[in-house]
């Protein structure tokens, strides 16, 4: 099945994109500029194209990006850190980012006459990201198939949305994905920081897998007091 992979350049797409040149017919990448504060990740999603010689597209909506405010990625409001899972992470939502790519994704596709769109959006966000949740992914499916009647017939392909990120880890290292050559962090410095949300669940993830995580931290042992603290928080 030909199919286009939604590819942010991050462990979760990219692990998505290897599946996808596993089982499938990979037929290109597509990144989106959004504004976000890690631009950094595209170049692993660059990377990433040039690994499997298929075509990767960057589709600068930046313009897009700027009118929607209020989210930690896309103004200079801080990226707050701790546990991904934590209230607090909700400033890190930019509102309707999904629903937008994969409209844009979804055009790209008929046009080429691809079968599928493939997204990495995963379980671990369902408490934080609407949009990633299976209602939505289910929805989005549903209003393409009317969108493009008589058009083209298009799958939305979510292998990971009723996983944790520890699933998407083992998935990748069953894949020989390079996850050094992934990028998470919502900072977007020189190296991972270690603190932040994404971080946080990328640690852990890894330690939870029992696979060796090769990513260089400013921080490499936040992770765990910031586990600790989101587990005590837990109701018993």
């Amino acid at each position: 099945m030909k199919t286009l992979v939604i590819c942010s350049g991050g462990l979760d797409s990219v692990t998505l994109a290897h599946k996808v040149a596993a089982e499938r017919t990979l037929t290109r990448l597509v990144s989106f500029d959004y504004g976000q504060r890690h631009k950094k990740e595209l170049d692993s999603a660059r990377a990433c194209a040039a690994r499997f010689g298929v075509p990767h597209d960057i589709i600068d909506i930046s313009a897009v990006g700027r009118l929607l405010s209020g989210s930690a990625l896309t103004s200079g409001e801080p990226v707050p850190e701790g546990h991904y899972a934590e209230d607090t992470m909700r400033v890190t939502v930019v509102p309707n980012r999904n629903a937008i790519m994969l409209a844009i994704a979804f055009g790209i596709a008929a046009a080429e006459q691809a079968e599928a769109v493939a997204a990495a959006v995963h379980g671990g966000d369902h408490f934080i990201y609407p949009d990633c949740r299976p209602d939505f992914i289910e929805a989005f499916e549903a209003m393409q198939r009317h969108a493009l009647e008589g058009l083209a017939t298009i799958a939305l392909y979510t292998p990971f949305v009723r996983l944790s990120k520890a699933d998407i880890v083992r998935e990748g290292a069953r894949l020989g994905v390079p996850f050094a050559e992934t990028w998470s962090c919502y900072q977007g410095g020189e190296r991972h920081c270690g603190r932040c949300g994404t971080c946080v669940e990328r640690r852990e993830a890894f330690h939870l897998a029992g696979v060796e995580d090769p990513t260089p931290y400013e921080d490499p042992h936040f992770w765990i007091e910031a586990c600790r603290e989101h587990q005590a928080g837990q109701p018993a």
